[in-house]
């Protein structure tokens, strides 16, 4: 063996254990898929408008979003089939459709995902934004056309999904905020705001964020009833991760809102971390926004380019070059049209509504024998499912 061999041996085996199980790759895949600009900029925004109120807000979503990650889990996992194969299976040409709203919201999402990594650069570098996102953009591609592209995918994640929570909590510290109110207002709002939980709700598990761990556990193999134990408990552990981050940025930003500051309109979650540690803060905010759009870019590649897969055996021999055509389309959008910040806000609450339709296609192939095999779904977890079906229905109503 040659020292060139012996070097890429022990950089794939470095990657390996970076990016740890599977289950382990598919929370933080999916947490920091539902980690983007996004998601900073509807927390600072509503936390603004809400104040303490906002903590009923996380705790409804929690249970939503718990309700939901667990039924779309464990039924892909144990039937072995992506969203789209057995969307169609339940009825022919939902799958189809699934993945067009998908794709459709995916690029959409993608292109506030690389302003975001643009904007995060431009904060630590003093470049433009637009350079920003171009390099953002690289980066994904040269993961994406790695030889063990899934490895460093899954390493890339959980190291900048610890990187973000360990800064928030930083920021927290120096925010003070007044945590008893926000344990309070948590369960006694002041305020209910139905467009706001759809939103967080969609932001975090709507499009094509609810599918990401799944398909990616799909991907390393872990299929079939045998599997189900440790699925649901990598979909918990993703919630949980997305949870604590969504928690900090809240506690953080109501520190900042508490003491009569008032966030900028056009970048509410940089105002948060600036006004909570001045430039310090600033930089840590370039960091963590960075970091989520990021990490944000390339989930939403992955899993969108995987609704594709199975239409055609050729989409999965170019897989590569269709995972670099999203990024480039989405960056083209951007660098042309512009102007994220609403439209993040926007695609958030509109994937709040994606959600309830597959779910539904989801939970009725959970009782289909020739779908599921033996696979038996736990009762508890179909009437869950069903509940937050016609919760975000309801929800969504209300928004409307």
């Amino acid at each position: 063996m040659n020292i060139n061999t012996s070097i890429m041996e022990m950089k794939k085996s470095f990657i390996q254990k970076l990016s740890g199980s599977p289950i382990i790759a598919a929370a933080f895949l999916m947490a920091t898929s539902a980690i983007g600009p996004g998601f900073l900029t509807q927390t600072a925004l509503f936390t603004s408008n809400l104040m303490a109120s906002f903590g009923f807000v996380i705790l409804i979503s929690i249970i939503l979003d718990i309700g939901a990650q667990l039924n779309i889990w464990k039924i892909l996992g144990a039937s072995g089939l992506r969203a789209q194969e057995l969307g169609n299976k339940v009825l022919p040409g939902a799958g189809a459709l699934l993945a067009v709203l998908i794709i459709i919201g995916g690029i959409a999402f993608n292109t506030g995902n690389l302003a975001g990594s643009g904007l995060g650069l431009s904060v630590l570098t003093g470049w433009s934004a637009e350079t920003g996102a171009i390099i953002s953009a690289a980066i994904s591609i040269l993961i994406f056309i790695n030889k063990d592209s899934l490895a460093w995918m899954d390493a890339f994640a959980k190291i900048l999904g610890i990187v973000m929570i360990v800064l928030t909590i930083y920021v927290v510290f120096k925010a003070s905020p007044p945590v008893g109110e926000a344990m309070y207002r948590s369960v006694v709002p002041v305020k209910i705001d139905f467009m706001s939980i759809i939103t967080l709700v969609g932001g975090t598990v709507g499009g094509y964020i609810s599918f990401a761990g799944a398909h990616r556990l799909i991907d390393a193999g872990l299929t079939g009833p045998s599997h189900s134990k440790e699925v649901g408990r990598s979909a918990v552990s993703a919630i949980l991760i997305t949870s604590v981050m969504r928690i900090i940025l809240f506690l953080a930003a109501l520190g900042v809102v508490s003491k009569g500051l008032s966030l900028d309109a056009g970048n509410p979650a940089a105002s948060v971390f600036q006004h909570a540690a001045g430039t310090i803060g600033y930089l840590i905010f370039g960091v963590v926004m960075w970091s989520a759009a990021i990490t944000s870019v390339v989930g939403s590649a992955y899993t969108s380019i995987s609704f594709l897969r199975s239409f055609h055996p050729s989409i999965e021999k170019n897989e590569k070059g269709l995972l670099i055509a999203f990024v480039l389309i989405a960056l083209t959008v951007f660098l042309t049209v512009g102007k994220p910040v609403k439209t993040l806000v926007v695609v958030g609450a509109l994937n709040g509504f994606i959600l309830p339709i597959a779910l539904t296609l989801i939970l009725i192939a959970s009782n289909r024998k020739d779908i599921m095999g033996e696979y038996k779904h736990p009762l508890i977890l179909k009437v869950f499912g069903i509940l937050v079906v016609l919760a975000t229905l309801y929800l969504a109503g209300k928004a409307i």
